[in-house]
């Protein structure tokens, strides 16, 4: 959005960024509200209130587990997406540490990836195809050199949606796997492939602030920060217990409607991807058929995503533009270059749980007109 109290935050607005921050879910609000009350304490301490909150962490990782089809001992809570990615990913580095130090990873996984590898050591990158998935073979050759610590393998791309063989592919021998799902948790089934895991609750209608951590039983893992006095030893910090328990509320209530919401979002989706295709160049990138339900990115030529972005705003439609050059890096998106797709003029929506038609038609109804008027202003 262009700013805190802009066109699309007003009544009537059509939010369309799910996979930025999707609504708080009903349930998580109303579980947050009363957990408030009852799990303020410090879940290590053995006095009264220190019982509740720790029954309230532990109902919360009992819920996580149950949904994610994983062990309870196996679920850690985090303050972010981006910690769970850091210490699962360099969690698992630093147990194969004696191996060396090198991370494989898919050019497309999200920054946080990125980041992390080239902080550890040797980062080693892999191409993927136009559609954003990933070389298996270039993949699996890269985890048989020596020195490998792990690979690491989104589930599903943020920015295009598509989604990664991540069941499909045979690494060498003892490399283990690491999983960015934050795009995907609670939307999709977890792969059955993996060592550890990343997910982030405001992706899925929890509070934001609150990440997920996989790590399997049995999966040689290592804290790769100073060590922390918490009862759970790969979290760091004052657990907030309440926020937990109400990203545990939401994903429960998720994954009870997810396949009536998926088998929506998609027909939906579709109609969008058929619909923007006909707009004169204009380009529909991502997998069209291996992908998140609720996601779909298209190039514009001649047209700035920023403006686009910018313009719909105004038209009281929040989108999000997966091409945007921050002012932090003035980069244009790394995906998109590594998929050879337009790094300039791109949006991204993607729907919410309750995303209606209307909504979707009324997207539909401006876009054409956004995008002719934009490349008018440049002499188009």
């Amino acid at each position: 959005m262009t700013n805190a109290a802009g066109p699309s935050d007003s009544p009537g607005s059509v939010y369309l960024d799910a996979a930025s921050s999707e609504p708080l879910h009903p349930v998580a609000r109303d579980t947050l509200l009363a957990a408030l009350d009852h799990g303020w304490a410090d879940p290590r301490r053995l006095h009264g209130p220190a019982r509740n909150a720790r029954l309230l962490l532990d109902n919360a990782r009992e819920v996580v587990a149950a949904c994610l089809g994983v062990r309870r001992d196996e679920v850690s809570f985090t303050s972010s997406g981006t910690e769970a990615v850091n210490l699962g990913l360099l969690g698992l580095a630093q147990g194969r540490e004696r191996v060396g130090r090198r991370i494989v990873h898919a050019a497309v996984e999200h920054q946080s990836v990125h980041h992390a590898a080239a902080w550890w050591g040797e980062p080693v990158e892999v191409g993927v195809d136009r559609h954003g998935r990933v070389r298996e073979d270039d993949l699996v050759e890269a985890s048989a050199a020596s020195g490998t610590a792990v690979v690491a393998l989104q589930h599903a791309n943020h920015e295009v949606g598509t989604v990664q063989p991540v069941d499909d592919v045979r690494l060498a021998a003892d490399v283990p796997l690491f999983v960015d799902a934050c795009a995907s948790m609670g939307r999709l089934p977890l792969p059955e492939r993996w060592a550890a895991v990343a997910g982030s609750a405001h992706k899925w209608g929890g509070p934001a602030g609150v990440g997920v951590l996989l790590v399997r039983t049995g999966a040689r893992w290592a804290s790769p920060f100073p060590a922390d006095d918490r009862v759970d030893h790969r979290a760091t910090g004052f657990e907030n217990v309440p926020a937990a328990l109400a990203a545990a509320a939401a994903l429960q209530a998720v994954v009870a409607e997810r396949d009536a919401v998926n088998a929506r979002h998609r027909e939906l989706i579709d109609l969008v991807r058929e619909r923007v295709a006909a707009i004169p160049d204009v380009d529909v990138v991502g997998d069209p058929v291996g992908r998140l339900p609720h996601l779909v990115t298209f190039s514009c030529l001649y047209v700035d995503g920023e403006a686009l972005v910018t313009e719909l705003d105004r038209h009281g439609i929040g989108v999000a533009s997966g091409s945007a050059c921050t002012a932090s890096t003035l980069e244009p998106s790394h995906v998109l270059a590594a998929m050879g797709a337009l790094t300039h003029g791109n949006v991204r929506i993607s729907l919410t749980r309750t995303t209606t038609r209307d909504d979707v038609e009324r997207f539909l109804a401006v876009l054409p007109d956004v995008v002719a008027r934009l490349r008018a202003e440049v002499g188009l």
